[in-house]
């Protein structure tokens, strides 16, 4: 019996979509467009995110694969930290996908059965066409891999360096998710969390669900005093 698909706006969170990324360097969103959207015009290799925690990696990979997904082609996301151990089970499972997300390579790190896994998988993508894209927090000379070969082969995808948000960066962030959530975000609002929250937009997009279930919640605006009301001084 076939498992019915999500709706992609179920899979893939509206908010986590490549048009959606503030400040991504220059030349991401296209490349991975291109790579999801399998552009003949346009050749791309496989693509390596790099970056600390909380700067929008797994935004990218999930975006990726929506974009993969409206495109008419099939993606699939795999959380390193939920198939660490039994790598090469969850990897073969999702052959005959178009585009693959991989999530968190430094979870693997040390340990050799997935590392070589992970190895085999990519050769196995590379001579079929399906396309790649990794994510983890450093280089991959830098996040412990002890297999060789692995390091090579992804060393050799385009490498994309993402860093945490400016204030400017943060501002945006808040302001269009709150757009996009109906929700009136006035400028002193604004200020008065920019000096609170956290950079990473994790944390952001977290905070922003909050305040929309509690202004609706309350029927109010999002002013300074219901942000010091909800979230505290």
């Amino acid at each position: 019996m076939s498992v019915p698909q999500l709706p992609l706006t179920l899979r893939y969170p509206p908010d986590q979509r490549l048009d959606t990324f503030v400040h991504a360097p220059a030349g991401t969103v296209e490349q991975l467009h291109a790579l999801a959207t399998g552009a003949a015009a346009v050749r791309t290799d496989n693509v390596y995110l790099a970056g600390p925690s909380g700067v929008g990696k797994t935004h990218l990979l999930l975006a990726t694969c929506a974009a993969t997904e409206a495109a008419g082609r099939r993606a699939a996301y795999l959380p390193l930290l939920a198939a660490a151990g039994r790598l090469r089970d969850a990897l073969e499972a999702l052959e005959g996908n178009d585009l693959i997300a991989i999530d968190g390579l430094e979870v693997i790190a040390g340990n050799r059965d997935d590392e070589v896994a992970l190895f085999d998988a990519h050769n196995r993508a590379r001579a079929a066409g399906v396309a790649l894209v990794y994510a983890a927090r450093d280089i991959p000379d830098a996040i412990g891999l002890g297999l060789p070969d692995l390091r090579s082969r992804l060393g050799q995808c385009t490498r994309i360096t993402l860093a945490p948000l400016d204030d400017e960066g943060r501002r945006e962030v808040l302001r269009q998710r709150a757009q996009r959530r109906g929700l009136v975000l006035e400028e002193a609002a604004l200020d008065w969390l920019l000096k609170r929250v956290g950079r990473d937009l994790g944390g952001l997009t977290a905070l922003l669900d909050r305040l929309d279930r509690a202004s609706l919640a309350a029927q109010r605006r999002i002013t300074v005093p219901f942000l010091r009301q909800t979230l505290g001084s």
